[in-house]
């Protein structure tokens, strides 16, 4: 820090109780003994005002340098910024994919919801099929398109084709009854069923035991 203290004491520090100058003074004799002495208590006094100022000054310096390594110690150790600025960063990024994730499941459900349809399943039934297909595992190619057709419609119609509906001579849609051989079956029942997609077809068609009819 650079210092501020009086420039005045620069020229003092020069003259001051020099040889030289208190020879001048002392082989004055246009000045009595009492005004020679007078004038080197003056000096005196000057020299040590001088010096009181320039130590106030450095003083002053020194609290302003103290206040401000308080400041940066209280920076160093409070808050950690950067920590805090990754934090938010990696929160909005997080937001930003689960978001996007959000999207993509919107658009692959539209897409099989369609498939379902177009596979002849009963409207009536698409909402309670998709609540218990696993939609993270259908994905779509780059034009928005489902992947692996072939395959979602073999499973469709292995999975659901008893949901099937089929049409008259009359043109009427009659929908084909569940083939579950036998009456209402329990939620523990359900749960028992190895096999899954015996167990999907169960839970679609008793979807009130499980809170999602």
């Amino acid at each position: 820090m650079r210092s501020t203290a009086p420039k005045k004491w620069e020229g003092i520090k020069k003259m001051a109780f020099g040889r030289k100058w208190l020879d001048e003074i002392l082989q004055n004799d246009d000045l009595t003994p009492k005004e020679k002495a007078q004038k080197i208590m003056d000096e005196h006094i000057t020299v040590t005002n001088a010096l009181k100022d320039e130590r106030d000054s450095y003083k002053q310096e020194a609290e302003k340098a103290a206040d401000i390594q308080k400041e940066l110690d209280g920076i160093k150790g409070g808050e950690d910024f950067k920590k805090k600025y990754e934090d938010e960063h990696e929160a909005f990024e997080n937001f930003k994919k689960q978001t996007a994730q959000d999207a993509e499941t919107a658009k692959v459900k539209a897409a099989y919801r369609k498939l379902l349809s177009d596979e002849g399943i009963s409207e009536k039934r698409l909402d309670s099929i998709l609540k218990v297909t696993d939609l993270g595992k259908i994905k779509l190619d780059k034009d928005g398109n489902l992947e692996k057709l072939d395959d979602l419609k073999k499973a469709i119609n292995d999975e659901w084709g008893e949901f099937k509906t089929t049409v008259t001579t009359k043109g009427a849609d009659v929908e084909k009854p569940p083939q579950t051989g036998k009456g209402t079956m329990t939620k523990e029942e359900i749960l028992k069923i190895q096999d899954t997609s015996a167990r999907q077809k169960a839970i679609a068609e008793n979807l009130n035991l499980f809170g999602k009819g």
